[in-house]
Parts: C-alpha cells; sequence; structure tokens
C-alpha cells in the first residue's frame, strides 16, 4: 500500500510501526454548528482509508475527536440564551445522524476536548518545564516557536525572521509574534477551567495533540501515531503547531505520514461562510440520498479541490444508478464473498493512495462486461455469483450499493404517492392478466404521468423514480 504523505510531497510505501496494526487521528468538527460539505468530505475520505487498509489485512484504531472547547460554541450558547452542554449535545448528535446517512462508519475513538482537561495541563506543565512554553504575568501560556528549531518544518513556510526575533516590552505580552496560545486566562466571567496556570481555557492547537498523547501514542514509538488526518487548510497552523508541541513535551515525533484532503468549492469559489456558500450537508441530504453524496464527494482524488455542483452530481447519481440496476437484474441471490479477480484489482487501485479514477473504472468495466454477458446468456450461475461477489465487496470496500435497489431509486417520493402507484401497477397486472390491453396502456400512461419509469421482468413489474 502507498499514501501520498503531504510533508514529503510524495508517495510512500506504508509502514506502520507495529507490525499489523495502524494508528490514525483525524481532525474531527468543532460542534458550535451544522456540518457542511468540507466536513463531509474529510470524514468521508479517511472512512475510505479505514476500509482500505482493513481490507488489507490491518488492525485499525481509528481516532476523530470533537472539539466541544471553543469560543465560537460559547458565543452560540450565549446568543441561544443555553447551555454549552446544550450546545455540544445538539451539535456532535446532529454530526452523527449526517455521517449515518452518508454511511461513514463511527471512528473507535472519539475522545472529547471537555474529557480531555488533565492530558491538556499535563503536557502544558511538560512544555513549561523543558523551557518551550512561559507563562505570562496575566496567567496566559505561549509556545515558545524561537525554542523549536524544527518549527516550520511541516508546512514548509518561512517565517518573517523580524517575527522570529521580535521583542515586545511588557512581559505579559508574547515573546515571538508567531507564538501561539496553549493556555488562555479568562476574566470576563465567561466559562473557565481551573489549572495550575489558573483559570481558563485551552488553546484549540493543544487540544488535539494531548487526546493523541492520551489515547493512541505509545511511549517508546518513535511516532505518536501512523497516519495524521485532515483538510489541507489545517495544514498551517494547526498541524504545524501540533507537531511542535508533541515533540518538545515528548521523546516522539507525531505522525509518520500526513494526509490532507482538498478544499470543496461551490461551483467554482471556495467554500466560505463569509462568501454565503457553506453548503450545509443538512440542506444537501433533503435533496439527495445520502449515499449519492456519498458516491459524489467521492468521486474525485481526495488531494484534488472538490467543485460541487449540481451538474456533476446529476452525472454521478447515474454512475451509481448502474450499481443499482445491476443489483436489480441479480436480485434475490445470496450474497457471496468468494475471491475474484476483480475484487483484487479493485483493492489494488484504492491501495495505491486511494486511486478512486481507476476505482470507479473498474467498477464501471465490470458492470458492462456483466450485463453484456447476461443479456446474451443471461442464466450463467457463475457469473451471477461472481457479480454477487464484486457487488458484496464494492459495498463492503467502498460503501456503494448497500440500500435495497427498489428503495435507492424512490428517494424524497411520499408514501401516500408510492402507494397509488403500487395501486395502479396492480390494476394494470390485472388488465394484462385479462388481455385488456387498453386498459392496461391507459393505467401505464397514468403510472407514468408520476415521473416514473415501469420494467415488467419475470419477478414482476418494478417501477422506479425517473
Amino acid at each position: 500500500m502507498q499514501i501520498y504523505d503531504s510533508v514529503q510531497k510524495n508517495k510512500r510505501d506504508f509502514k506502520p510501526q507495529e507490525e499489523g496494526k495502524v494508528s490514525l487521528y483525524v481532525c474531527g468538527p468543532t460542534v458550535y454548528d451544522d456540518a457542511h460539505l468540507g466536513h463531509a468530505k474529510s470524514a468521508l475520505v479517511f472512512d475510505l482509508l479505514t476500509r482500505v487498509l482493513r481490507a488489507n489485512g490491518y488492525e485499525v484504531t481509528y481516532a476523530r475527536n470533537i472539539t466541544d472547547i471553543d469560543d465560537k460554541i460559547i458565543k452560540k450558547a450565549h446568543e441561544q440564551n443555553k447551555s454549552i452542554k446544550e450546545i455540544t449535545d445538539f451539535y456532535t448528535l446532529a454530526f452523527h445522524k449526517e455521517m449515518d446517512a452518508l454511511g461513514v462508519s463511527r471512528p473507535d475513538i472519539e475522545p472529547k476536548a471537555t474529557e480531555s482537561l488533565t492530558a491538556m495541563t499535563q503536557m502544558i506543565q511538560k512544555l513549561i518545564d523543558t523551557k518551550h512554553a512561559y507563562l505570562t504575568d496575566e496567567g496566559d501560556v505561549y509556545f515558545d516557536t524561537a525554542s523549536d528549531v524544527d518549527y516550520l518544518s511541516l508546512s514548509k513556510r518561512v517565517q518573517n525572521e523580524e517575527e522570529r526575533q521580535e521583542r515586545v516590552e511588557s512581559s505579559t505580552l508574547k515573546k515571538n509574534a508567531a507564538d501561539f496560545a496553549l493556555w488562555k486566562s479568562v476574566k470576563d466571567g465567561s466559562l473557565t477551567y481551573d489549572s495550575p496556570f489558573g483559570a481558563g481555557r485551552p488553546g484549540w492547537h493543544l487540544e488535539c495533540s494531548a487526546m493523541i498523547e492520551k489515547h493512541l501514542a505509545k511511549p517508546n514509538a518513535a511516532f505518536a501515531v501512523d497516519i495524521h488526518g485532515g483538510g489541507a487548510d489545517l495544514l498551517f497552523p494547526h498541524h504545524e503547531n501540533e507537531a511542535a508541541q508533541t515533540r518538545c513535551s515528548s521523546n516522539h515525533a507525531l505522525a509518520n505520514y500526513w494526509m490532507h484532503n482538498g478544499f470543496v468549492n461551490i461551483d467554482g469559489e471556495k467554500m466560505s461562510k463569509s462568501l454565503g456558500n457553506s453548503f450545509f450537508l443538512k440542506d444537501a441530504l433533503k435533496e439527495y440520498d445520502g449515499e449519492v453524496l456519498r458516491f459524489y464527494l467521492l468521486s474525485t482524488h481526495y488531494r484534488s479541490n472538490f467543485n460541487f455542483n449540481t451538474e456533476d452530481l446529476t452525472a454521478s447519481k447515474k454512475r451509481l444508478d448502474k450499481i443499482y440496476r445491476l443489483k436489480k437484474r441479480l436480485f434475490g441471490m445470496a450474497e457471496s464473498h468468494e475471491p475474484t479477480a476483480f475484487k483484487a484489482e479493485l483493492l489494488k487501485a484504492l491501495s495505491d493512495d486511494l486511486n478512486v479514477s481507476a476505482t470507479l473504472a473498474l467498477i464501471d468495466e465490470m458492470i458492462t462486461k456483466t450485463n453484456e454477458t447476461l443479456d446474451t446468456s443471461g442464466k450463467h450461475k457463475e457469473l451471477k455469483q461472481g457479480t454477487m461477489a464484486n457487488l458484496a465487496y464494492i459495498e463492503e470496500l467502498l460503501g456503494f450499493g448497500v440500500k435495497n435497489p427498489f428503495e435507492y431509486f424512490l428517494f424524497g417520493m411520499d408514501e401516500a404517492t408510492k402507494e397509488k402507484i403500487d395501486a395502479l401497477i396492480i390494476k394494470r397486472n390485472e388488465a394484462k392478466k385479462a388481455k385488456d390491453f387498453e386498459s392496461s396502456d391507459k393505467l401505464r400512461d397514468e403510472i407514468l404521468a408520476f415521473g416514473v419509469s415501469i420494467m415488467d421482468t419475470p419477478n414482476g413489474t418494478f417501477w422506479e423514480k425517473i
């Protein structure tokens, strides 16, 4: 298996620290608002990575945090006259429901910042003891970037020399412009936590480093985790600062491999709340089946920036429809998990840094060839069993095709309309059986007026929303 390392800027053979076992940490949401398409993209990418790692035989421990300490959360609670917990519980639950709709498996570990305060203060104390952090008279604790010779080695940024050497007169302020907060004193009467440094709140960058040390790092390992992932926007300053905190407070580096997914654009414009185009996931799920969104958001390589637009989404859905049409054709056959050449090729493609283009091309080819063979000799039992094995593997590895093929095509249609169509189908079948073709044709036209198509098969009449 090969993974593109965002820091080394090349693909590397993947070799975990402990044979057969992989530790993966991904930065999760700050739960003060609804999840947007950027959250969805990142969650889907690392869900896919986890599936591929496990398919390659690795035992994976996947952690994705919940940031439930943040100034934005406090502001939202104040605006809505609610408690902090009410806000964080509400948006955490909403996030989980939306991830479930996308078919994203829950991580093995989902630590919360509020549950990791002791780990944070312990890390801060280590940094103070080793002269990598300093406490100001105002009660703030800052990381001293000048003390870390490897600072900026992750993002390869060039820091202005004046920024590195700047000194301020007051000891209550930062030594260097680039220094970042590990602990922020709070004196405005808002939410605080107790610490050896005084009442306050932890810095955002600190939270992930502390949670990784608490849940994943092993004392004698060279790296705290095998893989650290997140969106490209997190490389600097968040991941840069995480890495600095970890190496300066422990005897290991933070991660051996760094993976970053690209940005999500809305119709060619970078997604941003300031632009008013932050497409909330909950709104997309009202219009599209979660699996359609999953297929679409995973249809381009994870490192590429993704341009979300309805035209491409519609084209992507048609590609997913082909999987479900084949499932319909084989409906009723028992699932098979026997080895096939297709399954081996699929895993090989995804093991090449999640090469989704090659993967989808393999799926398209398999579907086309299978349909052609079934058209000419539809009773090949071995072919059908092999195809069922292939479809089951696509479900397992990619999360595509997991629904009932008939229900999949009815997304967005209300139950009353479904019942009307089903009743008309029964009447049409009765008319056909009685050879009353005039009534049968009229009933067909009445059914088609609902915006559906009809399929008469040896197993009965089926219909689907167009």
